[in-house]
């Protein structure tokens, strides 16, 4: 199989480009660039010289020399000589001029739509309106007519068109015999008298045609009678079609057509239809039986409209710019800015009307488009949003909410907008188009063309849309731009990039980069567009920006780099660094107050997400373990719960489906006894659940297979309990609703409940621990508040997921105090204006608003050493919130960034190639230096016991900040990763503690035990293997001066005490050291537990004991804490060194249950040889996964107050290391069974994979 990212075998003609004097390289050359600029102003004055002249005042001007109307219309006219240009430049004319002749093709239908379907069939009170019984005999006489006098409709495949230009050359005929035909049409009447006349004939030219047409079209000549004629035909068609769109076998097809869809009124309290189900339960609501769409896995579940439903939204627009009312680009000014305090109107929702949030052209580009002209609407839509395949269709809608139309449906601008660039992207180079006018657009007066390096270089830190639109813009501004991300980012072939030797390669076919969702590459670029939304928006388009991207020159990626445990501030300046941008989105998930917050069964929003689409649970291919169980129920009334709703939805027939075919292949090859043999009661009947549901969806598709037919999940996920949405206030108060309702529309299709007025008191508990309940409240308004019935209930639930907003992510102050100032919230960077002073710049503080239109400050309050930080997207308060916005703090703010610079640019002679050359040679050098900094390869992979590994890695950055107690999350690359019977082993995060480093060779040991699929295949990493080693995280171990300290080490917990213990000794600490293991055979690395030590306790719990190598050092056969109590009471070979009295700190780490028993020996058994103030510290091992520092909010950790029970949360991957007496043991090993069934199934199914390619297990 093809790698995902190669180029193709056979990628067709070769590109060569229309223009003379100019090769592909050009095009990705500023200096290329600058001459294609040139060759364009040449042409446009050659072609059109007034135009040229007019344009390049305007440009003089920086686009100030005009507004309003005339600014769009000379942009237009640019727009269109622009993309004549484009096309001979590619080579695509033939092509263009095909696409354009098809889209203007359209639009007569919309004529059709206007004049009959409108005005006539559905116009208010329209007469002789028919009953459904008398659709038959209509349809009968109907369809006759269609076929003796326009054969031609019926015949196309085009029912649609055939109709509609039918019924148009009724009309035709009506204003010729009416005398209402146009005086510029006069010249056709002989041709339409010719046309009717055949017309006639035709219908009377058979018996049956006679009998249903002869009366009506008797006629003695006169034109007056031939309009009788002609209105009877109309009448027919019009009666016909309204009987249709009632018909239930016809209404589908007529409601799907675009000529036939009328816009809708707008009633604000009911945009989504729904009904209520449930008589007991009446705060529950479902989407309509028959709008339910059988939604089937995880491919693309909206694939846009065609191209007549776009022109059809195009027809529709009434191209505002004209009148200067284009307020979906601009917005809805407030009469009284004052009084309603806010720039813009609000929407009966109270949604601030603000328009697109980047003022795009839209209407300008509807304009070209209703021309047919898709690239002319391209470059407009790049004109102000450049990075436009990451909005648009199913992403944003703040256009739409603005849309001129308020009392009816708007215009469906994002489709329109998503056409205009996938029309581009399927001709022939149709990539290397949109690449093109995103480093070169002559609409964009103030930036033509991308700027050669400046000598300046600026970290983007997080690779969300902010981020990536800020690193484009930053490009186009000369500055070499590195971006750095925690999560996992899929790199691209040298190939396909132009690295390492190979040369840049024209990309023919875009389509031949895609795939179907389900089997895309998840790469982890994009931030919250990758995890965070569903498949409904097509993830190509990521892939699209991606590759756009890191084509460029000055454009570097780097993931699994932590801002603050990778590289600090500090480090970006010694790195070379000139400015750092935070575009680090969204952080810590909120708690909500709810008894049994996170028992198992209980989990994040953002960690489901997370856990579905970065580790590629759903996909056939990934071993990944991600379990939930039904019924499901969502908390949260926003746009994630939503999403979190309908991918719980889709996700449970692909997890039993997958149970049900791993099962089958485990019990051919091993039996079903022994599989089952590896699960415990609890997860026996879990399991047992899972086959069956998973025969269930088996047999369903087989009965949707045979019929022909869709199979019918919603029914199956409704009978085993369905997912429901639960929010304390009504559907139309809730965000979603608000901001969104056709994504509420759209997840009710899919079969979700919304359960209104509901606040979660409890989650239940079953007799194992897990949830089976939850507990609501019933919710009223009284006095226009919110407050609680004292009514409850209770609504089963094996699965929970919270989506009750988040917090902006300013995790590095919280690591780093006095870095930042935040606000007075202490919930966002506080922020700054640039101002220019006599010796350069300095801040100016600004206080925060989430209007638009007010002032708004870009940068933290951070100043030192001429270096500032600047700040964007949901870390900041006027643009958090959606995608659209996050993109727009980036085109807003990076001319503050640039202006810091621009002195020095202004005077940069880019025509000195000596010059240039050289600052490029040093922008070479400092991506070498990056990529010797955070690149992360394997060095080797060593076996210490039949069960543990040591996997060395070279990454001399995550190496050099590494702290005793401190972790990492490595992961392979899914690209590289091997492909076995069909499944690709790719590895989900481990976080995994450094054993030692090595800071000068920036090597980096780390000690695996093999316990599941992803440790096993920490076996089958090869040296020289780029890896992905994303930390360090979590927080240091506290090293005190001069204390006395016991190490209490389980099994794989002794590999992170070796760091500890040599920081310990070298603080000047006496160290006493209980290392436990299960057999002698699982104890590793002596040398290193002795160097750190003064003495050592081995105990193993069965078997041989471990031999001690030092007079002072004892064996013990049990567990740590009998040899913990056998050293206080002097019962070992060896006299205890250390009296345990006289101990300030104990430190142990290790599974759940040993932390348990020391800390609760500690009040037990070992009490009276303690003293009664020592520190007891537990490094705990949560469940993880992003380890990004309160991101995800997997590792969330239950406290409870010893003293008062107060009940607390940590993130572990936070801080690891908490107080024994505060951890409550009981939840953390629940929350560690959360997907216990699917991990061990999963590691059965490795085993045996590896077993059919051995040779990938290399240690």
């Amino acid at each position: 199989m093809r790698a995902l990212t190669d180029l193709p075998n056979d990628p067709g003609p070769s590109l060569q480009l229309g223009l003379p004097g100019f090769t592909f390289e050009d095009l990705y050359r500023p200096r290329g660039l600058r001459r294609l600029a040139q060759s364009f102003d040449a042409r446009l004055a050659e072609d059109e010289p007034e135009l040229f002249q007019a344009f390049d005042a305007y440009r003089k001007s920086q686009g100030k020399s005009l507004t309003g109307p005339a600014e769009s219309d000379l942009l237009v006219r640019v727009a269109r000589h622009m993309s004549r240009f484009v096309a001979r430049l590619f080579r695509v004319e033939s092509e263009l001029d095909k696409l354009m002749g098809h889209l203007k093709g359209e639009l007569p239908l919309f004529d059709f739509k206007r004049e009959f379907i409108t005005r006539r069939v559905f116009k208010k009170g329209a007469p002789d309106r028919p009953t459904l019984a008398e659709f038959p005999s209509l349809d009968g006489r109907m369809r006759l007519m269609l076929q003796l006098g326009f054969p031609e409709a019926l015949s196309t495949g085009d029912f649609e068109r055939g109709l509609a230009e039918s019924v148009l050359s009724l009309m035709d005929f009506e204003r010729l015999f009416s005398g209402n035909l146009p005086a510029d049409q006069q010249e056709k009447a002989p041709a339409l008298r010719e046309r009717w006349a055949a017309l006639r004939g035709a219908l009377v030219a058979t018996p049956e045609g006679r009998e249903a047409f002869g009366s009506s079209l008797v006629t003695q000549g006169d034109d007056a009678a031939e309009l009788q004629a002609v209105r009877a035909l109309l009448s027919l068609a019009d009666r016909w079609t309204y009987a249709r769109a009632l018909h239930p076998e016809t209404k589908d097809q007529f409601h799907t057509w675009p000529t036939h869809r009328v816009p809708k009124p707008l009633v604000f309290d009911q945009l989504v239809h729904l009904q209520r189900p449930d008589a007991e339960l009446p705060e529950a609501t479902e989407g309509l039986e028959h709008h339910l769409r059988h939604r089937d896995g995880f491919k693309l579940t909206d694939r846009r409209g065609t191209q007549r439903d776009v022109m059809n939204e195009v027809d529709y627009c009434v191209l505002c710019h004209e009148r200067q009312k284009d307020s979906c680009s601009t917005g809805f000014p407030a009469k009284d800015k004052v009084a309603e305090g806010h720039s813009y109107k609000k929407n009966p929702l109270g949604i601030p009307l603000t328009g697109c949030p980047l003022d795009e052209r839209i209407s300008e580009a509807h304009l070209l488009k209703r021309e047919g002209n898709s690239l002319a609407a391209l470059a407009m839509v790049t004109l102000d949003n450049p990075m436009c395949p990451g909005t648009g269709h199913r992403i944003c809608n703040d256009c739409m909410k603005a849309c001129i139309f308020q009392k009816q449906e708007p215009v469906n601008i994002p489709l329109a907008e998503t056409a205009a660039l996938t029309d581009v992207l399927d001709l022939p180079w149709g990539f290397e188009i949109y690449g093109l006018l995103t480093r070169w657009n002559p609409l964009n007066v103030r930036r033509p063309y991308a700027l050669p390096y400046v000598g300046r270089n600026v970290m983007v830190v997080g690779l969300g849309p902010a981020g990536y639109t800020l690193s484009h813009y930053l490009l186009n501004e000369g500055f070499g731009v590195t971006g750095v991300d925690g999560l996992k980012i899929e790199p691209f072939s040298d190939e396909l990039v132009g690295r390492n030797g190979h040369a840049l390669t024209p990309i023919r076919d875009w389509r031949s980069l895609t795939r179907e969702l389900d089997e895309r590459v998840l790469e982890g670029f994009g931030g919250v567009s990758e995890y965070g939304i569903t498949v409904r928006w097509d993830k190509n388009f990521l892939t699209l920006i991606h590759l756009t991207l890191a084509r460029r020159e000055g454009f570097r990626i780097h993931g699994g780099v932590r801002f603050g445990g990778t590289l600090t501030i500090e480090d970006a300046w010694q790195l070379g660094f000139d400015h750092v941008a935070i575009a680090a989105g969204a952080g810590r998930p909120t708690i909500i107050g709810m008894k049994n917050n996170l028992i198992r069964g209980i989990r994040k929003a953002s960690d489901f997400l997370m856990a579905l689409q970065l580790t590629g649970a759903f996909k056939k291919d990934s071993l990944a373990n991600l379990q939930v169980q039904l019924p499901a129920i969502v908390i949260g009334g926003g746009l994630t719960g939503v999403d979190t709703a309908t991918e719980l939805m889709a996700y449970y027939p692909v997890q039993v489906e997958k149970a049900l075919l791993r099962h089958e292949k485990l019990t051919a090859e091993l039996g079903e006894e022994a599989v089952i043999a590896r699960l415990d009661a609890e997860e026996r009947a879990t399991y047992q659940t899972f086959l069956e549901h998973g025969r269930a969806v088996r047999a369903e598709r087989e009965r949707a297979k045979a019929e022909g037919g869709t199979p019918d999940f919603i029914k199956l996920v409704r009978a085993w309990g369905g997912v429901s949405l639960a929010y304390r206030r009504s559907l139309t108060e809730s965000p979603a609703y608000r901001l969104n309702h056709e994504e509420v529309t759209k997840a009710l299709e899919e079969g979700i409940r919304f359960i209104e007025r509901m606040s979660p008191v409890e989650a239940i508990p079953d007799t194992t621990g897990a949830v089976r309940a939850l507990r609501f409240e019933r919710m009223v308004t009284v006095d226009g508040k919110l407050k609680g019935s004292g009514q409850f209930f209770e609504l089963p639930a094996r699965t929970v997921c919270v989506a009750a907003g988040t917090s902006p992510n300013v995790t590095y102050e919280r690591e780093y105090p006095g870095t930042f100032q935040l606000d007075e919230g202490g919930d966002y960077f506080q922020g700054h204006a640039l101002v220019e002073t006599a010796d350069g710049f300095a801040l100016e503080r600004v206080e925060a608003s989430e209007d638009l239109d007010s002032q708004v400050g870009f940068f933290t309050s951070y100043a030192k050493d001429g270096h500032f930080i600047s700040f964007y997207g949901d870390n900041h308060p006027t643009y958090a919130g959606n995608v659209v916005k996050a993109m727009a703090s980036a085109k807003d703010g990076y001319g503050e960034v640039a202006r810091l610079y621009a002195k020095e640019v202004a005077a940069l002679d880019f025509d000195d190639e000596v010059a240039q050359a050289r600052r490029e040679e040093q922008r070479a050098a400092h991506f070498a230096k990056l990529d010797a900094a955070f690149n992360a390869t394997i060095v080797a992979v060593k076996r210490l016991t039949p069960t543990i590994v040591e996997v060395v890695v070279k990454a001399p950055f995550a190496a050099s900040h590494f702290q005793p107690g401190q972790f990492y999350r490595l992961q392979n690359f899914e690209r590289n990763a091997p492909v076995v019977d069909g499944m690709r082993l790719t590895m989900e995060g481990l976080a995994l503690t450094g054993a030692w480093v090595d800071k000068e060779k920036g090597l980096m040991g780390t000690i695996v035990l093999e316990m599941g699929s992803s440790s096993r295949l920490c076996s089958a990493l090869t040296p020289g293997e780029s890896v992905v080693l994303m930390g360090p995280t979590g927080a240091p171990t506290e090293i005190g001066h001069n204390e006395t300290v016991v190490l209490v080490g389980g099994g794989l917990g002794n590999a992170v005490l070796f760091s500890i213990a040599r920081s310990l000794k070298a603080a000047g600490c006496r160290v006493v050291y209980f290392a436990g293991y299960r057999l002698k055979s699982d104890s590793f690395k002596q040398d290193e537990i002795e160097a750190g030590t003064d003495q050592i306790v081995w105990s193993v719990d069965t078997g041989e004991t471990i031999e001690p190598r030092r007079p002072q050092d004892s064996a013990f056969r049990g567990n740590v804490v009998q040899a913990m109590l056998a050293y206080a009471e002097g019962k070992l070979a060896a006299p205890s060194l250390i009296p345990l009295s006289e101990v300030d700190r104990i430190i142990a780490i290790g599974s759940d249950r040993m932390m348990r028993a020391v800390a609760e020996a500690r009040h037990g058994v070992l009490q009276p040889h303690l003293k009664p103030d020592h520190e007891a510290i537990g490094s705990i091992n949560s469940p993880m996964q992003c380890m990004m520092k309160e991101i995800c909010a997997q590792c969330l950790q239950r406290h409870v107050d010893p003293r008062t029970g107060k009940e607390t949360w940590v993130f572990s991957c936070y801080n690891q290391d908490q107080r024994l007496d505060q951890v409550d043991f009981v939840n953390l090993n629940q929350r560690l069974r959360g997907n216990t069934v699917m991990e061990k199934i999963a590691d059965l199914y490795l085993a045996q994979l590896l077993k059919k390619a051995p040779h990938l297990k290399r240690v």
